[in-house]
């Protein structure tokens, strides 16, 4: 480990400045991995909540481990170690991964890779730990992990993780606990020809998931998260989290909530897909504020923004609101059923500047099915009468169909008639809007994987030992007939 004392000494300093950090001894130790760096990892409820279920399993500990903020800078020869014992991931009976969407396969690569494991999972011995995978993704199309592990359990994990636990510490031998596995609800075992699982859904009454661990050394600074609502309540087209999944939005009720912060707790993010639509977010907002605590909200509507909400987060330290339209024109928007319309829009403008909030941060979708050059300028226009009420910072995304949605199937567009719909709303906003796109070629990669199953996995391998670029995908989806 020496070679590796830089790394240690790194760990040491994250781990004195967390609070709630879990160290004890168990005959059944799991190195919960994420497949993203520390921060990212740090913001995750569900890496949180999964953390805690581990340590609270009789005689089960969970210890972390995360991908490297440089994988490439990782000593040769040094295995990957989870923080808490600083033990190597591979001496683990269990090696657990959170993962959050498809671009971060790679990262379980990494981390599998830095850890000694071999990446296949056919090409592991029955002496290799058990390597499992849950996180958001299940919720769509987890196919692609299928050649690297073991087990997934798939959708909400409060329980599923313990009927793991439970499974494999009665097993005396990987083959055995994969066999007791088999069947059970929520958990796909690779391999045995079963029908994957309908997602788990964790029991109203093991809600709301919270942070175990705050700390300043994640993309949420020193903020507690705790969960508003589960779930959404409406249908957007080519939403994985719609009304359909899970029996749509779970309310968690107010006092509940309140009673996970602690009295310590300075800042409270709250999480959830639809945050604003529990039925009494203002009394939830309100309360949250006068208790003297700044505020985050993992998702505002904007057809949910009164006066009252927009004073209560001004007051909560918001200065930007954000919000998101999901489609160029109201054609398209009502073609997803995104109810969401340029009144609603403008209207949270208004409160937010009538509050004092200085910005406007829209997201927005280009690339949906039947979309044209009118419903660009429409969003040109419509993103310039924003931009008059507040400045404005406009997020584009390429469009991503997502397995179990109603628009799974549906084509991605062709990345030069993306590029030049971009150029095309640049030159409609003349300046007036600062517009910042994510990459049409890495968004084509993601789209290629969410649609794929096992053979998209395995180019993902193939792109990543080639280097990873653009190129590498394009070949190794070539390769694999993806």
């Amino acid at each position: 480990m020496a070679a590796g004392w830089d790394h240690v000494e790194e760990a040491r300093a994250r781990l004195a400045d967390e609070r709630g950090t879990i160290f004890q001894e168990a005959p059944l130790g799991v190195a919960l991995c994420y497949p993203s760096p520390y921060a990212v990892a740090m913001s995750s409820l569900g890496f949180q909540t999964i953390y805690r279920e581990i340590c609270r399993h009789p005689g089960a500990v969970a210890e972390r481990a995360f991908l490297p903020d440089d994988p490439a800078r990782w000593p040769r020869g040094t295995p990957l170690f989870t923080y808490e014992s600083v033990r190597p991931v591979s001496e683990h009976r269990v090696v657990a991964f959170s993962i959050a969407y498809e671009l971060e396969i790679t990262g379980l690569f990494e981390v599998l890779g830095l850890s000694g494991l071999p990446v296949l999972a056919s090409e592991r011995s029955p002496r290799h730990p058990i390597v499992v995978a849950g996180g958001p993704l299940t919720f769509s199309n987890p196919r692609t992990l299928e050649p690297f592990v073991d087990v997934v359990l798939m959708g909400e994990g409060e329980e599923t993780i313990h009927a793991l636990l439970e499974r494999v510490a009665a097993s005396d031998s990987k083959e055995a606990a994969l066999d007791a596995l088999c069947g059970l609800n929520g958990i796909h075992v690779t391999g045995r020809g079963l029908d994957w699982p309908a997602v788990a859904k964790a029991p109203d009454d093991r809600l709301p998931a919270h942070s175990q661990i705050v700390t300043p050394n994640t993309e949420l600074r020193s903020m507690f998260l705790v969960e508003a609502e589960r779930g959404c309540s409406r249908v957007c087209h080519y939403c994985v989290m719609r009304r359909t999944t899970n029996g749509g939005m779970r309310p968690v009720p107010v006092e509940r909530v309140l009673d996970k912060i602690p009295p310590e707790a300075r800042r409270v993010g709250l999480v959830g897909a639809a945050v604003t639509d529990h039925p009494q977010i203002e009394e939830l907002l309100r309360r949250v504020v006068d208790s003297g605590r700044t505020l985050g909200i993992s998702s505002l509507r904007a057809c949910r923004i009164s006066q009252p909400i927009a004073d209560l987060l001004a007051r909560g330290g918001y200065r930007t609101l954000t919000i998101a339209a999901d489609g160029s024109s109201q054609r398209l928007r009502d073609s997803v059923q995104r109810n969401t319309s340029e009144e609603h829009l403008l209207r949270a403008a208004r409160h937010a500047r009538e509050a004092g909030l200085t910005r406007v941060k829209l997201y927005e979708m280009i690339g949906l099915p039947g979309e044209s050059e009118a419903d660009i300028d429409e969003l040109g226009r419509l993103t310039t009468e924003l931009s008059k009420v507040l400045p404005l910072s406009l997020g584009i995304a390429p469009f991503v169909a997502k397995r179990n949605t109603p628009l799974d199937g549906a084509p991605f567009e062709a990345m030069p008639v993306l590029e030049a719909r971009l150029k095309r709303l640049r030159r409609a906003v003349k300046g007036r809007v600062d517009i910042r796109s994510t990459s049409t070629r890495w968004a084509w990669v993601e789209y290629k994987l969410a649609q794929g199953g096992a053979a998209a996995g395995l180019a993902a391998w193939d792109a990543w030992k080639d280097g990873g670029d653009f190129a590498a995908w394009k070949r190794a989806f070539e390769s694999r007939g993806v």
